[in-house]
């Protein structure tokens, strides 16, 4: 009985399936439509000419807050480099904690903090970071009024350099020095203006 039905069930479906094969089949005839022409697209042309302008690098400066992080990373490191006697890494450390110092305008400490980083560094006989110290420090001597002491250690930084035939070395401290005298001399010439106002007023 079961298979007299389904004997039945596959008849009448491909039936149904012989019925729509035959209404949308081969056999029937559809109009053809002509094809749709292409478009041909002509190259863009760009007529508008691009100007020439400069760019302006613009520097923003740190801000207090990163200068002060800054400066607790770089202490925290200093003092675990010197309690394991690290002191070639020290040396570069204390360098560093200066410059910030600089930034901040603290010149007291950036001078203490360069003159331990100096220390250190003709300790272990880094003659290079000896020669940026003796320029930094020399900067801000120069900034303070200390003419002479700054020019002192822009003489030895020149005869470490020379010693060593460090040739960027030789001109980063002979453009110091020309600033040194240019400073100099632009500090003289306010003094004499002053003292003359001073002479006309009395």
């Amino acid at each position: 009985m079961r298979g007299i039905l389904l004997v039945l069930l596959c008849t009448i479906s491909f039936s149904a399936a012989a019925q729509q094969w035959w209404a949308v089949g081969p056999l029937k005839k559809f109009q053809r439509y002509p094809a749709i022409a292409q478009v041909k697209q002509s190259p863009l042309k760009v007529t508008a000419k691009l100007s020439n302008a400069k760019v302006t690098n613009i520097t923003i400066g740190q801000t207090i807050y990163n200068l002060t992080l800054n400066e607790h990373t770089v202490m925290k490191t200093a003092q675990h480099q010197m309690r394991f006697r690290e002191y070639a890494d020290a040396s570069y450390s204390f360098s560093e904690l200066a410059k910030i110092y600089v930034q901040q305008n603290k010149l007291s400490e950036a001078k203490w903090f360069f003159l331990q980083s100096n220390n250190l560094s003709r300790q272990q006989n880094n003659d290079r970071l000896t020669i940026a110290n003796l320029i930094e420090l020399a900067t801000i001597k120069s900034t303070i009024g200390d003419f002479a002491l700054a020019q002192q250690d822009l003489d030895e930084a020149q005869d470490m350099a020379k010693l060593h035939n460090w040739q960027d070395d030789i001109l980063s401290v002979k453009k110091r020095q020309d600033n040194l005298q240019r400073t100099k001399l632009a500090t003289v010439k306010t003094d004499v203006g002053l003292a003359s106002t001073g002479k006309t007023t009395l």
